[in-house]
């Protein structure tokens, strides 16, 4: 037996090995033209829907956000001015020789009127502050869902599934 034959049909062929393959040659591959089954529907519309549900989701958490903020800076303390009298002078002798004395009170407070600019840091109570990071801590929960949401369909519709990986592969050799 030659394992030539075998390999690149050269040499000479064993009677068994041409016997072996007179069987099988009908199971043989045979190239036959693609033909799609007619009872399977095609798919001509995208579906919009998870785009649309990541849409909504971004937009309700910004909108909570947003009623948040404006609930919180919309309870703010209006400075309240009080006007006080100043307490009595007392009128002591002049003296011949004027000594430094220190400016007399005037009757009423002067109340600046000019709004100030707010610090960066504006000053919370202890309650406040733990409801300003639980809410944040929720916004920021909320975005994160939508990121994965987002990152998830863009994978879904950017790459391959790996059943057209093998139906994209052309046939070598």
């Amino acid at each position: 037996m030659n394992e030539d034959y075998l390999w690149d049909k050269s040499g000479e062929p064993d009677p068994e090995i041409q016997q072996l393959e007179e069987i099988l040659g009908t199971l043989r591959y045979q190239p036959k033209p693609f033909e799609a089954p007619r009872d399977v529907p095609i798919p001509r519309r995208r579906s919009y829907f998870p785009l649309l549900a990541i849409a909504a989701t971004l937009l309700v958490a910004l909108l909570a956000g947003g009623i948040w903020l404006r609930v919180r800076t919309g309870h703010e303390p209006q400075p309240q001015y009080v006007q006080v009298p100043a307490p009595p002078v007392e009128e002591k002798p002049i003296l011949q020789q004027p000594e430094k004395t220190p400016a007399t009170p005037k009757q009423s407070l002067a109340v600046n009127r000019v709004p100030r600019k707010r610090s960066s840091a504006p000053v919370l109570s202890r309650r406040e502050r733990e409801e300003a990071l639980a809410a944040k801590q929720q916004l920021m929960l909320a975005l994160r869902v939508a990121s994965e949401k987002l990152n998830l369909v863009h994978k879904r519709t950017q790459s391959t599934s790996p059943s057209n990986q093998i139906k994209n592969q052309h046939r070598i050799g």
